[in-house]
Formats: structure tokens, C-alpha cells, sequence
């Protein structure tokens, strides 16, 4: 595995290092060790599998709040991903600041989010299965959501308008109102 900082603290692109040969290929998506190496490992609690079946489905921008806040692990299994990390910090030198990789099944590379930011995606092909570790569990009292296409935030999105979306990411706040409402998320940027 080779780990590659983004620029936004915390965010990493994880390239795997599959094994190949007549058969296929074998390769290990998550080894403790290493991740402790990098001061990186979680507990995680769960994992979540997704499928986005249209081109151009867009998800997120979701996150919650502490003591619910969580670190995201996210590989895509089969297809390709646009994924923008917006950093929600207060006090982070990025707040407000955006990143994206693309992740594939032909890549095979991975996403991980730290506590306090926050993923969104566009599906860049049909049939999508992501598969992504949680290390907190899901609540409903601390969920939250920004605006995926929020002009204050000026993602560089691969579509102008999503194919599929939620009702729930179409009516999502602004980034505006979350600065005027929550001032950004209290995490210690190294969780």
C-alpha cells in the first residue's frame, strides 16, 4: 500500500498493491500494521456496502457531528467515483477547502476522510458498489449535510446536475448557513 496526502491534513489517497497472475489478482484492502504505522488505524464498527446503478448519481455531502463524528474509509469495487472531501474543522487551516480523488475498481485505490470532514460523490460510471469502513456508528440526532453543489464552496464537480440525487441532498443547507449556525465542526485535526 502507498499512501498519498491530499491537501487538506488527514485525507489520504491509498494506492493497494494487488497480486496478479493467471487467476486474477489477490489483495489486501486493510492490514492493521500498516495503518498503525501511519497513525491512521481506527476501531472500525462497520461496513457499508452501496450500490449507484446511473452515470452522474451524486451522494453527500453527509457528515455528523461529535460525539457521532467519523473517520471514512471508502473503496470503490466496481466502477469509477469523482469523490470531493470538504474540511469542516474549526480551527483547521483548510476549513472550508476542498479536495477530490477518483476512485475505480480498475484503479484500486482507496479514500480515507478524517473525523470532521466531510465526502460527496458523482458516480463517473453505471453499476457503482462502494464498500467503506465507519469507526462511529450511525446517528440519526448528529447526521448533517451541506449542499453538494454549494457555489461558497465551489466544487469542481464532473456534472452541472445529478442524474439521480436524494430529496434529502437536494434540499440540503448551505455552507453559508452551516458557518452562521455551527461555525464548523470541534474535532482535534489529528484523530
Amino acid at each position: 500500500m502507498e499512501f498519498f496526502t491530499k491537501e487538506i491534513e488527514g485525507v489520504y489517497e491509498i494506492q493497494l498493491s494487488p497480486f496478479e497472475d493467471e487467476r486474477g489478482f489477490f489483495m489486501r484492502t486493510y492490514d492493521k500494521k500498516i495503518f498503525e504505522e501511519k497513525g491512521l488505524h481506527k476501531d472500525w464498527v462497520h461496513e457499508n456496502h452501496s450500490l449507484s446503478r446511473i452515470k452522474g448519481t451524486v451522494r453527500g455531502l453527509h457528515f455528523q457531528y461529535p460525539p457521532r463524528a467519523e473517520t471514512k474509509l471508502l473503496r470503490v469495487v466496481t466502477g469509477e467515483v469523482f469523490f470531493a472531501v470538504v474540511d469542516l474543522r474549526k480551527g483547521s487551516k483548510t476549513f472550508g477547502k476542498w479536495t477530490s480523488v477518483i476512485l475505480s475498481g480498475n484503479k484500486k485505490n482507496m479514500l480515507y476522510v478524517p473525523r470532521g470532514c466531510t465526502p460527496g460523490m458523482c458516480t463517473l460510471t453505471d453499476d457503482v458498489h462502494l464498500a467503506y469502513k465507519v469507526d462511529n456508528y450511525y446517528s440519526k440526532e448528529n447526521e448533517d449535510n451541506i449542499k453538494w453543489n454549494d457555489p461558497d464552496i465551489g466544487i469542481e464537480w464532473p456534472v452541472k446536475e445529478a442524474a439521480v440525487i436524494s430529496e434529502r441532498d437536494d434540499n440540503a443547507q448551505s455552507f453559508k448557513k452551516f458557518k452562521e449556525t455551527k461555525e464548523g465542526i470541534d474535532v482535534y485535526l489529528r484523530q
